[in-house]
């Protein structure tokens, strides 16, 4: 059955935790394990999800957790799911989530690793554009024009001058048997992903567009809608990649790319060449 808000599991597997109001990395994570429940088995590398949801004594997770070094995510759910398969446990998914940086600089390594050997794992980056957790640093999945604390805004410096990484091309590439891009703006498509993700063997990928209301400078009450603005503009399309093949899940439904740009803070300094060329750029992509 295709999950829905009302199919889903009632109970919460990761509250109490300590993240920004409008987080949208909590709601990738809290949404997922509600899909994957109790025998899920998370690691989490250094980032938000871990700095929030380990303040001991208020650990925030039910399911079986850990914190992993900021490179090694797939490293070592490559050693857990090994070990928990020399247990006998069956029924575990053994599930990684990691950040921006943490999967397309730091941790890029151990996950083509993974994808290599084909462990039996899921990976799910919320994707947030920059270093959030350590102060808004720029990341390789930080899009071009976006103010950070290393990339500023001003007469001489224009925001980031580099192009986001496509890392669903980049996982493909290595022939895993499923990637996705998803949004928590669309969490209907982000559910059905996980569910089947979860049923498949080998290497899954999800990248989850995850908006964080401090680093993008938008409202605690817009992330929803920022995240699913961005998939109906066209800047983050959702797609699934599976057998060999890549296949659209969302169209976009319409939607000025200047006003998706203009409403937060990250990008006000932009100009209409800045804009023009974002528009551009995303069209030769679609």
């Amino acid at each position: 059955m295709t999950p829905t808000a009302g199919t889903i599991d009632k109970n919460e597997y990761f509250f109490g935790h300590k993240a920004c109001a409008g987080c949208g990395g909590s709601l990738t994570v809290r949404i997922a394990l509600k899909i994957l429940g109790p025998r899920a088995v998370a690691v989490l590398p250094a980032g938000c999800m871990s700095a929030v949801g380990f303040n001991f004594p208020q650990l925030a997770f039910l399911n079986n957790a850990i914190i992993s070094t900021f490179a090694g995510t797939a490293s070592m759910m490559t050693g857990l799911e090994a070990g928990l398969r020399a247990r006998g446990e069956r029924d575990c998914t053994v599930v990684g989530f990691a950040g921006d940086g943490g999967t397309a600089d730091i941790g890029l390594q151990a996950l083509s690793g993974a994808l290599d050997r084909g462990d039996n794992i899921l990976y799910i980056c919320y994707d947030n554009e920059a270093y959030m957790n350590t102060g808004v640093q720029k990341s390789g999945l930080t899009p071009f024009g976006a103010r950070t604390t290393t990339t500023p805004a001003g007469a001489r410096v224009r925001g980031n001058v580099r192009e986001k990484k496509n890392m669903l091309r980049i996982v493909a590439a290595h022939g895993a048997p499923y990637a996705a891009t998803a949004s928590v703006g669309y969490l209907d498509d982000y559910m059905r992903k996980v569910q089947k993700a979860a049923g498949l063997r080998g290497v899954k990928y999800l990248h989850v567009l995850a908006p964080c209301p401090t680093g993008w400078g938008i409202a605690s009450d817009e992330t929803v809608e920022v995240a699913k603005e961005a998939v109906d503009c066209g800047l983050f399309p959702l797609y699934e990649y599976e057998g060999g093949a890549f296949r659209q899940t969302v169209a976009p439904k319409g939607g000025s790319i200047e006003r998706h740009l203009r409403r937060q803070r990250r990008f006000q300094h932009l100009t209409d060449e800045d804009i023009a060329h974002i528009t551009v750029r995303r069209a030769s992509e679609t």
